[in-house]
């Protein structure tokens, strides 16, 4: 059965962060940041990033929507929460409509490590995974 949960996952067209991943590397980030500061980091590395352009955003709901061209076009949402004062937490979801013989999946799932990444150069990881 663990195979062919595989075979399906590595198939699938969408990833998304949360507390409750089996998957710890993609579990919710928390930072030690305000919303303001966390969001306009966030904000600033993809008006930098030449692959991606930004559809949408959201201050009010805490939310980025970016378009990526590149290595595959995909449409990402990123989600800014504050949880207690200097702790905020970072979200993701990301989906595509292309496909890949070989599955979106791990790629999808490396783009969002890969963010997740680039935000711990710029701001200090309280923890990832559940909120107490």
């Amino acid at each position: 059965m663990s195979i062919l949960r595989n075979i399906f996952i590595r198939f699938s067209k969408q990833v998304e962060t949360s507390d409750h991943q089996k998957d710890s590397s993609l579990n919710t980030h928390y930072y030690k940041a305000t919303f303001n500061q966390l969001f306009q980091s966030i904000e600033d590395l993809f008006r930098q990033d030449a692959d991606c352009r930004i559809a949408t955003v959201s201050k009010d709901h805490g939310e980025i929507a970016v378009e990526i061209n590149k290595p595959i076009s995909c449409f990402l949402i990123v989600t800014v929460v504050t949880v207690r004062p200097m702790e905020t937490a970072v979200d993701f979801n990301i989906s595509s409509e292309k496909f890949s013989p070989i599955g979106l999946y791990p790629i999808l799932r490396k783009r969002l490590i890969s963010y997740y990444e680039r935000i711990n150069k710029l701001h200090t990881l309280v923890r990832v995974g559940k909120s107490s």
